[in-house]
């Protein structure tokens, strides 16, 4: 299960990873577009904003990484803060922003905390 777990911290790390590319440097381009259904001014015009994100999800990114790395007890807490960090983000932002958020950010943010709680 420990293995599980970890593969689920790894991927949630990578989704946070791709999430930072895609709002700090991908934004104004199709992806970018793509994801937030933008036209090109608007999405000029939300760069900033979007970079900053970009940035948030980064360091949720960095912080599971840490975790993975970490000897436990101090990777088994770290993972679980930073999942809990990525869930409650999830969960706000797809209910204020967009639904979708609740599927690809909170449920796997979820899915991973419960790996992580069952493996202890």
């Amino acid at each position: 299960m420990e293995t599980t777990a970890n593969v689920l911290v790894g991927l949630v790390a990578a989704l946070h990873a791709y999430f930072l590319v895609l709002e700090m440097f991908l934004w104004e381009r199709r992806p970018g577009r793509k994801l937030s259904g933008f036209d090109a001014a608007m999405a000029r015009a939300t760069a900033p904003l979007a970079a900053n994100q970009g940035l948030y999800n980064g360091f949720l990114a960095a912080g599971l990484i840490w975790a993975l790395i970490a000897e436990n007890p101090t990777g088994f807490r770290v993972q679980v803060f930073f999942l809990i960090c990525v869930l409650i983000a999830g969960l706000y932002g797809g209910l204020t922003t967009n639904r979708r958020i609740l599927i690809a950010q909170a449920a796997p943010g979820a899915l991973a905390l419960a790996a992580v709680l069952l493996a202890r």
